[in-house]
């Protein structure tokens, strides 16, 4: 079985679009774990009148706004999938998805977070990314990182046995590090499968062009990092990119070993 987390909150339209999809790509072993955060009335009716599909098995609702850690916790916690995921309710991802990524998972007993590109595909630098991408029997590819987003990958749960659920103030990216420093091997699947993010300004469904909207609907990230406005989201977005493609695959560099080390490096310039 696989076991598949969406959090709603207060985005209706983005969130029929999310959940269409969702319930469109699920196969018979495919369950949907809805978790509605908040007290927005159409999102929360979208989010119910979904929990009556038969690819949900569970709906949670929450009058608090838990973000990312306990929704995602409850799913690891209560489910005994096989595999376990998690779509962001402003993500559409790709048909044949759920496929793919698990016979890539069947073929090959160290991948342990793979997923789809949720980036533009003009943000992929092939000459950056090159060095990343290998090959693994059955004829896969991953382009490897040591993390990835927290929409549409699929994660073994050998993964939660081993290293347990997510902890106090831990991030999904931290929790990715920590699986690579175990000798799991994260990344993306190659060639993409791209999930379009409707919160990136270039793509068809997004909201945040129109006059207003962004103040409105700022993605959580632009509301962590401070980031304020369309043109700066976007650079963000394409920052992001980059940084993903060029960065360090030994998972020791982001722990405190790492900051250490690059702190020298200044003050040695």
């Amino acid at each position: 079985m696989i076991d598949i987390l969406m959090i709603t909150h207060n985005r209706p339209s983005y969130t029929r679009l999310s959940l269409e999809r969702l319930v469109e790509t699920c196969h018979d072993r495919a369950r949907v774990w809805l978790w509605h955060n908040g007290e927005d009335a159409e999102t929360l009716a979208i989010s119910q009148e979904f929990a009556e599909h038969p690819a949900v098995h569970r709906f949670h609702h929450s009058v608090q706004n838990q973000k990312l850690r306990e929704p995602t916790n409850w799913l690891w916690r209560e489910s005994d999938g096989d595999y376990l995921s998690k779509i962001d309710d402003d993500c559409l991802v790709p048909h044949g998805w759920l496929e793919t990524l698990e016979k890539a998972h069947e073929d090959n007993p160290k991948f342990g977070v793979i997923g789809c590109w949720r980036f533009a595909q003009e943000d992929f630098n092939p000459e950056v990314a090159a060095k990343k991408i290998h090959a693994y029997p059955g004829g896969h590819q991953l382009l490897r990182n040591c993390w990835i987003e927290g929409s549409g990958y699929l994660m073994k749960r050998a993964c939660v046995e081993r290293q347990g659920l997510i902890q106090d103030s831990e991030s999904f990216t931290r929790y990715c590090v920590r699986l690579a420093s175990k000798g799991y091997l994260n990344g993306w699947y190659f060639p993409f499968l791209p999930q379009e993010h409707m919160d990136d300004p270039r793509t068809q469904h997004c909201l945040l062009n129109e006059p207003g909207m962004f103040d409105r609907y700022a993605p959580l990230s632009a509301k962590t990092f401070g980031v304020s406005g369309v043109d700066a989201w976007l650079a963000a977005l394409q920052r992001d990119a980059r940084r993903v493609q060029a960065a360090d695959l030994r998972p020791w560099t982001f722990g405190r070993a790492g900051r250490l080390l690059k702190k020298l490096r200044l003050m040695k310039r």
